[in-house]
């Protein structure tokens, strides 16, 4: 949809997504790189630019701080060729951290809180979590390594008297925005992850991408961390999930994953961001035109 609207807006893509900055990380966090190229209607290609896709390592930390500037970055390039930025995602924090103008600090490692939290475990660490009065994203707080990152940014927001403000002085914010929400019917959704799930592993060869990385030099614990594809099928990989269970369990992890993503999306609209939800199950091309004209209003 996001390439549609590019397409007839002389727009530019920013991806809002924590996993797709990684490079080599690509049929396990959806990139579908293919999909950026549109043909026009005397059979030429043109493609639509995408940023923060490849920006980072695998195996290094990216966080919502990092987002953030790199967004503001891409913003104001995207700009300077007179384009209209279209942010597209995924990530629930890294949206609203930009929609809402979150003033962030960058974190640093807390050693000794992790050394304290190492071997809890992910139910555990989730209950500390909870006990902080927070707006960090828990909807990507699948591991306990993730977990322990999380207790460690909100820790380090209490313990210096930081807030998540939405109040950015930073007068090159883009002030006006519009957003768009694709609804689709709860079952139907299922329907499509599983069959996605399925065509990723046995067509676009999903397991061969993580066993590169893992060939590369990307540790094990790295993958994991990552969570849903790379956690399964590096478990897989390494000889602690047989491949059908391993299957079963990332079905239900993406289940449960996209229910969350809901959950936080449903949130951001309780603390101000106005969602226009879309009804997603027609043609594209439909929704498209319905999108370009409540932009035009």
């Amino acid at each position: 949809m996001a390439v549609g609207l590019a397409a007839q807006l002389g727009g530019e893509i920013i991806s809002a997504d924590s996993r797709q900055v990684f490079r080599g990380m690509d049929i396990g966090t959806g990139k579908d790189l293919s999909e950026y190229d549109v043909t026009a209607a005397d059979g030429s290609t043109r493609h639509i630019p995408c940023h923060l896709i490849d920006i980072a390592e695998p195996g290094t930390k990216y966080s919502v701080f990092e987002f953030q500037r790199d967004f503001m970055r891409a913003c104001y390039n995207i700009g300077t060729r007179a384009r209209i930025p279209i942010l597209c995602g995924g990530t629930g924090l890294y949206i609203e951290s930009v929609l809402r103008g979150y003033q962030l600090a960058e974190v640093p490692v807390n050693q000794p809180l992790r050394d304290e939290l190492e071997g809890k475990s992910l139910e555990e660490l989730t209950q500390i979590l909870a006990s902080y009065k927070r707006l960090h994203n828990t909807t990507d707080v699948d591991t306990a390594r993730r977990a322990i990152r999380a207790i460690e940014i909100e820790e380090y927001y209490r313990s210096h008297g930081l807030s998540h403000s939405a109040e950015n002085p930073d007068k090159s914010f883009p002030a006006t925005f519009l957003t768009f929400g694709l609804s689709v019917p709860r079952e139907l959704r299922r329907q499509r992850i599983t069959a996605r799930l399925h065509h990723r592993l046995e067509q676009e060869g999903m397991l061969d991408e993580v066993q590169r990385l893992l060939d590369n030099g990307i540790s094990p614990e790295s993958l994991i961390s990552y969570g849903l594809e790379y956690r399964y099928l590096t478990l897989h990989l390494l000889g602690q999930l047989s491949y059908d269970e391993m299957v079963r369990q990332l079905e239900i992890a993406i289940h449960q994953f996209a229910k969350r993503q809901m959950t936080y999306f449903r949130g951001m609209e309780r603390r101000g961001v106005h969602i226009q939800w879309i009804d997603a199950t027609r043609p594209r091309e439909e929704v498209v035109k319905e999108i370009l004209g409540k932009i035009e209003k």
